[in-house]
């Protein structure tokens, strides 16, 4: 990795966690006074994926951290990808990332206030269906893997695999989760929604 990326990388992943997720938390916190913020320390199916969610965002700092400051250790216990390592994959990744961000900054914004991080049996939100919501019924959870596929071609190695693998596989089943509740929630409108709308693009 070039001197350029090592420093840019974290640079963009801390602004892209501080846009899309922070900011959007804070926002609804402050205009509705409700905490969007909705896993807790129980043992059932939601709050254990809000745990693996916390050890997968510090997987991704410790892996960025690697890669920028401490590439000796990359290359000697992270299993890098050396056939997968050239410019081309670094450009290809590098233009996703931006996209994946524009793209989630633009989903989170159309959320408004409907904008929760887990499902919030508490206080019920609207139904978000048009814009990018029209193309995606989780276009969030698609920038964030998209995100992490960017991140995996910048840094191809072990690790970043198995950051992107379990994130799909995490993000598969709370989705699902979350379609389970929207459904008691908003019944035959979610169902007509998840008839027009693929779930992923």
């Amino acid at each position: 990795m070039d001197a350029f990326l090592q420093f840019y990388i974290p640079i963009f992943y801390i602004v892209y966690i501080l846009i899309a997720f922070a900011l959007p938390t804070y926002r609804v916190w402050k205009t509705t006074g409700i905490n969007p913020i909705t896993f807790s320390k129980s043992d059932n199916a939601h709050d254990y994926i809000g745990g693996v969610f916390k050890v997968l965002l510090l997987a991704v700092f410790i892996e960025i951290g690697i890669q920028c400051f401490f590439p000796a250790i990359m290359h000697n216990y992270l299993l890098p990808m050396n056939y997968l390592n050239n410019p081309i994959f670094r450009v290809i990744g590098l233009v996703i990332i931006h996209l994946s961000c524009i793209w989630t900054i633009i989903a989170q914004y159309q959320m408004n206030k409907s904008w929760r991080i887990g499902i919030d049996e508490q206080n019920k939100t609207e139904l978000v269906s048009t814009g990018i919501f029209a193309y995606s019924r989780n276009p969030i959870f698609l920038g964030m893997l998209i995100t992490l596929t960017g991140l995996f071609f910048i840094s191809p190695n072990g690790l970043s695999f198995c950051i992107l693998i379990v994130s799909f596989v995490i993000l598969q089943i709370q989705v699902r989760l979350e379609e389970d509740f929207l459904i008691k929630i908003h019944g035959d409108i979610y169902r007509a929604y998840k008839k027009s709308t693929r779930r992923w693009l």
